[in-house]
């Protein structure tokens, strides 16, 4: 008898060799099986170009990001910011190559020009499947223990620049060498609460919040997707300089409570040093599987933020 998952299609085994050898055995139906289980054992992001920027160290998210995506079958393009040595060997620690372009969100010469350069690397007439956009800074005034009214408006100003208008900056210029159906996603954390040692930096993840939606306004006409990923707190550089005092005593024991009653809320925990289910979130955003879904927040953070204690 044929195996019994075949059982309610073939009732003989006189009915299993029939079908064998005048449907199955076709070639046509070999080759669209064969394609059958191509799609079902390829990655998430099989065949999609994706550009990652943000990589500091392989602490940062997008690092974790950019390794995600190439298990996921993506081939990416790097951007990177004033250490672009230093970044160029972090990023030999991928799964594979992948080339770097420099990029600093407040040259406009490098945004206008960032689309050709893109071109360049991936081949003319290819396109972008995905933008991941992992950049954020406020000046030390903006975070930590410092008073947040005496926080200068040039470093503010700077922060913003950085941490959200750079959403939009990035998007103009990429928008142009993407594919229709291509999705752009910005990393976030909740900014509802005035959290401590964050300060200036909260309100500019509001904005951040704000730009993503008209981000998806101005996306969508060309038929692209634009979300951001609120994460729980991750042990990043950035974040272990606050931790470890580099802002101060109290701005690292602030952090450090934060960092516990985060895993106490959170009703199936947090680990503060675990990057991939944040990294496996922006990826599924920069798949197909969410093609409906854009101007959008997308919490990673262990479902901290739906509970009050």
């Amino acid at each position: 008898m044929p195996p019994t998952s075949r059982a309610p299609l073939f009732r003989s085994t006189a009915a299993w060799a029939w079908a064998t050898r005048n449907f199955l055995g076709r070639p046509r139906v070999r080759r669209s099986a064969g394609n059958y289980l191509r799609r079902i054992v390829a990655g998430l992001l099989e065949g999609k170009r994706i550009l990652v920027t943000g990589i500091i160290t392989d602490s940062s998210i997008a690092f974790h990001i950019a390794k995600v995506a190439q298990e996921q079958g993506a081939e990416l393009v790097l951007t990177g910011f004033d250490r672009l040595r230093l970044i160029e060997r972090i990023t030999q620690r991928l799964p594979k190559p992948a080339p770097l372009l420099e990029l600093d969100v407040q040259n406009e010469e490098h945004l206008d020009s960032l689309a050709g350069r893109i071109s360049e690397v991936i081949g003319e007439g290819n396109k972008l499947d995905g933008v991941v956009h992992s950049i954020g800074f406020m000046p030390q005034s903006g975070m930590g223990v410092n008073p947040f009214f005496d926080a200068p408006f040039a470093d503010v100003s700077k922060g913003f620049h950085i941490s959200a208008f750079s959403y939009s900056s990035l998007a103009k210029a990429v928008l142009p060498v993407m594919n229709r159906g291509g999705s752009i996603v910005g990393m976030d954390f909740d900014p509802t609460r005035a959290m401590p040692a964050y300060n200036w930096m909260t309100v500019a993840k509001s904005a951040l919040e704000s730009v993503n939606r008209f981000v998806a306004r101005e996306a969508g006409k060309v038929g692209v997707r634009s979300n951001l990923v609120a994460a729980g707190p991750i042990r990043t550089l950035a974040m272990s300089a606050i931790v470890g005092g580099a802002l101060g005593d109290e701005a690292g024991q602030q952090m450090q409570l934060l960092e516990e009653g985060w895993d106490q809320r959170a009703p199936i925990g947090w680990d503060m040093k675990d990057p991939t289910p944040v990294a496996k979130t922006v990826c599924a955003l920069l798949s197909d599987w969410l093609p409906a879904t854009t101007g959008d927040i997308i919490f990673a953070d262990g479902g901290a933020h739906t509970q009050l204690l």
